[in-house]
């Protein structure tokens, strides 16, 4: 029986998968992987690490992920609407504390 040889993994660095996954932005996941000679399945991979915002950038911050502008103004309206609750409820206390203060002289 013959050993096959393992063949060790190849590590790329942060900044490699980041710039593999633009490439493949720009001219396809099949070519860029052919152009880089690397697995298509690693591509892919980043491709997905890449949209769900976990794949790290060469100096340790998340890609940003590109989204969508309906899922952008919908977060931005939810985001508004707790804003003007949490400074109604900042208004209730600062009257409040005013009031005991007043109280305790």
């Amino acid at each position: 029986m013959g050993m096959k040889e393992s063949i060790p993994n190849r590590q790329y660095t942060d900044e490699f998968k980041v710039e593999a996954v633009r490439l493949s932005e720009s001219i396809g996941g099949g070519q860029a992987a052919k152009r880089l000679s690397i697995p298509d399945s690693s591509l892919w991979n980043w491709i997905r690490l890449s949209r769900t915002g976990t794949l790290k950038a060469a100096d340790g911050t998340r890609v940003p992920v590109k989204r969508p502008v309906m899922e952008v103004e919908a977060e931005n309206a939810r985001l508004r609407r707790e804003l003007a609750s949490t400074k109604v409820d900042l208004d209730i206390v600062k009257k409040a504390a005013a009031y005991f203060a007043r109280e305790s002289r």
